[in-house]
Parts: C-alpha cells; structure tokens; sequence
C-alpha cells in the first residue's frame, strides 16, 4: 500500500480527497492535517516510527507556510516522501520553485476524481518503473519512470457534474456585481456552498469569462476575489457560460 499524507487547509476539500483517495485500490490515508506546521510534525513522526510517508498531497496556500517551503524541508527526510500538488496556483513562477523543490506531479483545483485517479496512476507507474532498488540499473529506467510523470491524460482533467443553470445563476450575479467578490459571497448570494461556488467560479475564470484577483493581507492565506473580465477570452464573450 502506497501510504499517502493529506496536507489541505479546508476540511471539506481534505474530506473529498480522502473519500477519493479510499476509491482508488493501492492507497492508504494514513493522516489528514490542516497546516504546514502540523504535515512536517506527522512526516517526522512517521520515519521516527518506521513507517515512513510514501506520498503527500500538499495544498500549496496553507495558513501557517508556504507548502513550497514544506515541500523544501519534507525532501530533507529519510525516506523522503514524493509530493503531489493540488492547488489552484497557476503562477508560472509558483510552478518552476514547485519542481525544484521535488514537487512530481501538479494538479489544479478544482479536478474531478478522474483528474486525480490520473495522476496517481502515473505516479504507480513512475514508482514501479523505478522499482526497490537503491540506484537505477539502466538509462531507460530512468527515462521510463520519468515518461510516466509526463504522461498526462486530458479528457480527465476536464472539469465535468457542471450545472448550466448554477453557472449561469453565478456569471449573472458577477454581470451585476459592483465589484469583484470572493466564493462565500457568491455562495451566499446565489444559495450554494462556498467550495461549490468556488468550482464554478474556476471553472468562469478557467473559460474567461472572469477574471481572480489575489489580494495579500497582513497574515494568513491569500484571499481570491472574482470580477466580470472586461475583456474576455475571443470567442467565449458571445457563449453561454454552459
């Protein structure tokens, strides 16, 4: 059993990966922690116990540290655990310290339980195509182990459960909105959950239709707000955002 560490700040997004998770044969959710502080406390306690952190799924945006910064200090582990990104940010510079840091695999929020069976069934390919062995005996088991990673199925990525009468409720409310506003309060506004409202607003701003806008307060994690893009995407202006 590959043996998996869930590093999420929201509950409920932990919950989905964990009942996620538990659908895919192979894998085991050994921890589920909130912050970056407590994913380093649990991968430490886990070599100490001889039972060692296979892979972590780390949140990027945690409230206490950067996951960059967890992910630096979790490759100083031995065993190390490999890491499996799962966030929604899209800063090219963020993705570059990502792979440097040992990040493996980057999955975007939000994603379908597709989405992730994907990458994790890369991943048991780059895990056996590398084998136990201490060194790689060959070239080519190098080079297939890291073909595995590349491979990317997109179909599964593409987000799907999307309701044309909930996004449509939700682009309306942002057409009249005085300003841009974050997924609680198109949540409340259009009467649905938070992390509801905030795959549909992804899934906006994903088309083009919206646009994010980070604003960094004093401490804690970034907060995203969405606004009406002005000048939208050629071709998705005049589309129903169905």
């Amino acid at each position: 059993m590959i043996r998996v560490l869930i590093v999420e700040d929201e509950p409920l997004i932990a919950q989905a990966h964990r009942e996620y998770l538990g659908r895919i044969p192979g894998f085991e959710v050994v921890d589920e922690v909130h912050t970056g502080t407590a994913a380093l406390r649990a991968a430490t306690a886990a070599v100490r116990r001889g039972e060692p952190i296979d892979l972590v799924l780390l949140d990027i945006g945690l409230p206490d540290m950067s996951g960059l910064d967890v992910a630096a200090s979790l490759g100083g582990l031995r065993p190390s655990p490999d890491i499996i990104a799962v966030t929604s940010a899209r800063d090219l510079e963020v993705v570059r310290t990502a792979v440097s840091r040992g990040i493996v695999l980057y999955l975007l929020k939000p994603f379908t339980f597709a989405a992730l069976r994907d990458k994790l069934e890369h991943y048991v390919a780059y895990r056996t195509a590398l084998g136990s062995a201490e060194t790689a005996v060959a070239q080519h088991d190098i080079d297939r182990a890291m073909a595995a990673l590349r491979t990317s199925n997109t179909k599964a990525s593409a987000p799907k459960g999307i309701s044309p009468a909930t996004l449509d409720r939700i682009a309306g409310f942002l057409r009249e909105a005085d300003g841009p506003r974050t997924a609680a309060e198109v949540g409340t506004a259009v009467g649905v959950s938070r992390v509801t409202a905030w795959r549909y607003l992804e899934r906006l701003a994903d088309d083009g239709l919206l646009v994010r806008i980070t604003e960094y307060g004093r401490a804690g994690r970034p907060q995203v707000r969405y606004a009406r893009n002005p000048r939208p995407t050629p071709g998705d202006g005049n589309r129903h955002p169905g």
